[in-house]
């Protein structure tokens, strides 16, 4: 499966990035309200089975402060938030955790759910994501369709008062599944992209009022040429980007390029992209993130960080050179401008702040071995 492309570039941008990392300070309770709170997981010591939540409290500048507390005990990679739980893919077993948010912030867990109950498979959770109202949460299976073989999407409902879940369905059970899906804006369908032994697939799905998922009956197009694609994200208005590497009957080689497509009301795709207007990506690919206004789409891999001006249907334009030339292995907005970045093999956690016209960097600080990062911005709590 294409993953991985290395790329060696030096960003020669507006600004110059620090070159020391800082240390988060003690939460200082300021009188204006956080512009989020932010959550990484973070190894324990060298142990890739145990680690906790480091928790911060972002200012309107982008600096960060710990929250009270920190860091919590939540042995969690992967994480969501909808205003009043953070969930975690446990890092060392097949569940899911749920951690009430207290009013500054704070974590205390309340529920887990064992999503190796409803299918029987020895697998874990991968990815995790919650619709837009949060109702529903839905975790990547990679070996969980009835024959514990092909891979799934668990959906599940949220309990409000508890933060427990409740199993609503598989859907999926296809190799070509992977990584975190992406909701349209009207929360009625869910994407995701993936190119396992070189078979190209964007795969949809129709998301019911209960929360549970059926898949969408529609071979979805690709440009002219041959195309690997690798994950997906959606804009504000009904568009979708979707990253795609060239590939012909004698391989695949260059780099991944983005095209974008319209989202139809029945949850079919439509795209004007030719292998002319679709930019170049020029980090890699190992994650994809739509600014919530829909105007920036940042993307990050081995070879780093940039953001992409993004223009609905029509064709994408580049606009940062390299953020960052460390791998980046996830990355999250707020709703503020500000761009957060963690790199797993660097120890860091970034924080940039970005609008359509200007970016820079707002501050960076040492995290051992970080791995998954969620962003609860205001209405708070």
């Amino acid at each position: 499966m294409i993953r991985r492309f290395a790329v060696t570039a030096i960003f020669l941008g507006p600004f110059t990035l620090a070159l020391f990392a800082q240390a988060p300070g003690p939460d200082a309770n300021a009188s204006s309200g956080p512009a989020a709170w932010v959550y990484v997981s973070g190894q324990i010591g060298g142990a890739s089975s145990k680690a906790e939540v480091h928790a911060y409290r972002a200012a309107a500048n982008g600096k960060l402060t710990s929250l009270a507390g920190f860091p919590f005990a939540a042995n969690v990679s992967n994480m969501a938030v909808n205003g009043k739980y953070l969930f975690g893919a446990s890092n060392d077993s097949t569940f899911i955790d749920s951690y009430a948010i207290e009013s500054n912030g704070g974590l205390h867990y309340v529920a887990q759910t064992n999503t190796q109950a409803v299918n029987g498979c020895d697998s874990e959770p991968g990815s995790i994501v919650l619709d837009h109202t949060g109702a529903s949460l839905y975790s990547f299976d990679d070996s969980g369709d009835a024959i514990c073989s092909n891979n799934v999407y668990q959906a599940y409902s949220v309990t409000k008062s508890s933060g427990a879940l409740k199993y609503l369905n598989d859907a999926g059970g296809d190799e070509e599944l992977a990584g975190p899906l992406t909701f349209s804006s009207n929360n009625q369908y869910a994407y995701t992209s993936d190119c396992y032994h070189f078979t190209a697939q964007i795969s949809g799905f129709k998301r019911s009022s209960t929360g549970a998922l059926t898949a969408l009956p529609y071979n979805l197009p690709f440009p002219s040429g041959g195309w690997c694609p690798y994950l997906a994200a959606a804009d504000p208005a009904m568009h979708l980007a979707v990253p795609m590497y060239p590939c012909n009957e004698y391989g695949c080689s260059g780099t991944y390029q983005l095209a974008t497509y319209t989202i139809a009301s029945d949850g079919n795709l439509s795209t004007t992209s030719t292998p002319a207007t679709m930019p170049k990506i020029s980090v890699g690919l190992l994650a994809l993130n739509m600014a919530p206004s829909g105007k920036l789409l940042a993307v990050a891999g081995v070879g780093g960080l940039q953001v992409f001006h993004f223009n609905g249907a029509a064709p994408a334009t580049k606009y940062t050179g390299l953020l960052t030339s460390g791998e980046v292995d996830e990355i999250a907005w707020d709703n503020s401008n500000h761009l957060y970045a963690i790199g797993t093999a660097a120890n860091k956690l970034w924080v940039f702040t970005v609008t359509p016209s200007s970016y820079s960097l707002a501050a960076q600080y040492t995290v051992n071995r970080p791995m998954g990062i969620a962003v609860l911005p205001p209405p708070l709590p």
